[in-house]
């Protein structure tokens, strides 16, 4: 079962936002509003992200909805192939799991973040009028969620503190 994965994926997560496991199993007793998922893209110094200039949330990572029988996982795979043309291989564990509302007249919904380190020189695609682009992690980007900086800023120190130790 789909959220089966869901709850198994944000179990696994690396970083925990806004309560999100215990509004998860809240959440699992009532019909669930659509999922999301989404990719934390790193370059192997882990010194940029790759972010998606979206109409209305501004520079966010490549991400959307889960579609009806897709898993989380595969619709990070499926969502980061449309908005950026890179066909990367997710890491195991998930970045991190949390929860939001991507509208202000939607219902919180849970979020999986996962994460994918791709060379900086792959060229880019993506969807027409919203762009991909390469931030150095230390610089501001303008995003109607600004929490994310410091969020994906900690899990690539986290990875590159794992790749230095030989364990990522």
């Amino acid at each position: 079962m789909i959220v089966d994965e869901a709850v198994a994926d944000a179990r696994l997560a690396a970083l925990e936002f806004d309560d999100a496991r215990a509004w998860l199993d809240e959440a699992r007793r009532h019909p669930m509003e659509p999922l999301s998922a989404e990719v934390w893209v790193t370059d192997p110094a882990f010194e940029h992200v790759l972010l998606v200039r979206h109409r209305v949330r501004g520079w966010v990572p490549p991400g959307g909805a889960v579609e009806p029988g897709e898993t989380p996982r595969a619709a990070a795979v499926r969502e980061l192939l449309e908005e950026t043309g890179l066909g990367a291989e997710l890491l195991t564990e998930p970045a991190a799991v949390t929860v939001r509302s991507y509208r202000a007249d939607w219902s919180p919904t849970l979020g999986l973040s996962y994460a994918a380190i791709v060379n900086r020189e792959v060229p880019l695609g993506g969807e027409h009028g919203q762009p991909a682009a390469w931030f150095r992690l230390e610089e501001e980007w303008e995003s109607v969620f600004p929490e994310d900086r410091d969020r994906i800023r900690a899990h690539a120190r986290r990875l590159a503190a794992d790749r230095a130790m030989g364990t990522c």
